[in-house]
């Protein structure tokens, strides 16, 4: 009989295993509309399949000055409002810091002035007065939400623009506090990609058509789609979207087109789009907003705030005022991201876009956060600076895969063979054990949709060797209490319980300096660091806990008493 805890034991193996099968399918089928599989699958590196690298450094200072220079000017048009009259104003550096100094042309207006800045300008603190003038910084928590936002848009433009040039699994990632590393697998054309990452994104503000019913318009887009033979899962956002218009010209009305927006439950176009028929002479483009943030309305729900230019303020007043009840599509690069109603007329160079609160908050939240940064991203959110270039070829990669196989065979081999020659039917568990561990460590890598690369396969080589130490430190530990006479399940037990601390106690001091390397390092670095980190989890539960297992079952249920040991 197997015991109540040898029976969980078996069970929680066999599902980390089942588990582990699933997580690998998209590696090596299409799971995609298969609700219970996921989508997840490893990338893989430049010097792996070959690409271009590149290191971008953001200008974020550029964007503090900026934001100082926009409040200045927004604070003149509030206060002239007021009848105050502002002299000037003038951003500069002042103890290593961009600061605004307002000059009044009296000292009257001053008290009058600071509150209307602490009202419309939260994130300002005032740090100087004179008689005439008052100086004010950006609060700490601000800058470093304003930076870490730049980053974010400046990622999130790239990565629209790397979108449209059709690369497989582009990495863009944040790297310190002012760059952004951009690797480009299977890419050569560094020119290309360059010009691509810096071009400006097109903003457009456009009102629904209310000619036809959407059902009617979907109509037609699938028509078009079955005559002509073709769909977006084929095909460029871009292309796909003026070949429907070329299509349709027929059917369209003049000064309209018809452009997509990607369904909320889905990760890509291709997957759900719904497409809108807009007007295209309302004339408003993203050169005239100022500055877009998420804020919150009467009740705590996030909303989007929109600051207009002087030119823009009035544009977007006429156009929201003469288009009431409508809705105004927000779109950029020819992709709708939203299309709210239009309520009232919006004057005042000030707009609120609001998204419901019957919704999830963190759904709600997400959304305005995206629509948000998709305003603000009519243009590179700042300065980029080239500040790195490597190319990759694919040629190289191909060697290097080519290579690691035949090396990670051969060695597999070796070491599958000493364990069956040295340890016997022990030494087969062991290799179950290292190809058990192999594929947890795949599966873990293929769930956090890890980028795997050579050096990251060498942490995956050394997490093997590691796996085999243990198994070798646990097969003695046994075979010397087998030495001494006892049964075969005490010489189990207390193999286990001797080998154990050596095991863990090397095991720990990997796991640490994995995780400084983690810390620390960059790129390949980490890389290694992350493979073998996991290996090191995986070793402890597949060479410890599982061998632990298969031996209580072989020696409790089939009382066997020698392993050929």
């Amino acid at each position: 009989m197997v015991s109540k805890g040898l029976k969980w034991k078996i069970s929680l193996i066999v599902f980390s295993i089942l588990l582990a099968v699933v997580y690998l399918l998209p590696n090596f089928v299409d799971t995609s509309g298969k609700w219970w599989a996921p989508k997840h699958k490893i990338k893989y590196g430049l010097d792996i399949q070959g690409g271009l690298h590149l290191v971008m450094g953001v200008d974020v200072n550029g964007v503090i000055h900026e934001k100082l220079e926009r409040a200045g000017e927004t604070i003149k048009q509030d206060v002239t409002k007021e009848n105050i009259a502002l002299t000037g104003y003038k951003v500069q550096k002042l103890n290593d810091i961009e600061q605004l100094t307002l000059n009044f042309a009296s000292a009257a207006d001053l008290p009058k002035a600071a509150e209307i800045v602490k009202k419309n300008f939260y994130y300002m603190q005032e740090t100087e007065r004179t008689d005439t003038s008052v100086t004010y910084k950006l609060l700490d928590s601000y800058v470093f939400e304003t930076k870490k936002a730049t980053i974010e848009q400046a990622i999130e433009t790239i990565r629209n623009r790397i979108d449209e040039f059709g690369v497989s699994e582009p990495s863009i990632t944040a790297q310190g506090d002012n760059r952004i590393l951009v690797q480009l697998p299977g890419l050569q054309e560094a020119t290309k990609a360059k010009d691509l990452i810096n071009r400006t994104a097109r903003l457009d503000f456009m009102i629904v058509s209310e000619k036809f019913p959407i059902d009617e318009i979907q109509k037609w887009v699938s028509d078009a789609e079955k005559a002509g033979n073709y769909s977006i899962k084929d095909m460029k956002y871009s292309d796909y979207a003026k070949r429907i218009n070329e299509d349709l010209k027929g059917k369209l009305p003049d000064q309209s087109k018809i452009l997509f927006q990607k369904s909320e439950n889905t990760d890509k176009m291709e997957t759900g789009k719904i497409p809108y028929l807009l007007e295209t002479n309302a004339g408003l483009g993203g050169d005239a907003i100022k500055d877009a943030f998420v804020t919150t309305g009467e009740y705590n729900e996030p909303e989007v705030a929109l600051h207009f230019s002087a030119d823009g303020a009035r544009r977007f007043g006429d156009l929201t005022g003469a288009n009431v009840n409508r809705s105004m599509a927000i779109v950029l690069d020819d992709v709708v991201y939203s299309a709210p109603n239009i309520k009232q007329k919006i004057g005042g160079g000030q707009a609120r876009i609001t998204l419901g609160s019957g919704r999830d908050y963190n759904g709600i939240l997400s959304e305005a956060k995206m629509i948000s940064m998709a305003l603000r991203a009519g243009a590179l959110p700042a300065k980029l600076e080239q500040l790195e270039e490597r190319t990759v070829g694919p040629s190289l990669g191909a060697d290097s895969i080519h290579k690691g196989q035949i090396g990670a065979i051969v060695g597999a081999l070796l070491v599958c063979v000493f364990m069956l020659f040295w340890y016997k039917l022990f030494g087969l568990i062991a290799n179950f054990a290292i190809m058990l561990n192999i594929l947890f460590l795949y599966a873990v890598l293929s769930a956090l949709e890890a980028t795997l690369t050579l050096p990251g396969i060498a942490g995956i080589a050394l997490t093997i060797g590691m796996a085999v130490d243990a198994n070798v430190i646990i097969n003695e530990r046994i075979r010397d209490e087998l030495k001494r006479g006892v049964t075969m399940f005490v010489a189990i037990k207390e193999g286990y319980a001797k080998a154990f601390s050596a095991i863990f106690d090397s095991n720990v001091t990997t796991a640490a300096t994995s995780i400084i390397l983690m810390y620390f390092g960059t790129g390949p670095v980490r890389g290694f660091a992350v493979t073998l980190l996991i290996g090191i989890v995986m070793t402890m539960f597949c060479n410890v806990f599982i061998t632990h297992v298969i031996f209580d079952v072989l020696a409790g249920k089939f009382k066997i008493k020698k392993l050929a040991l």
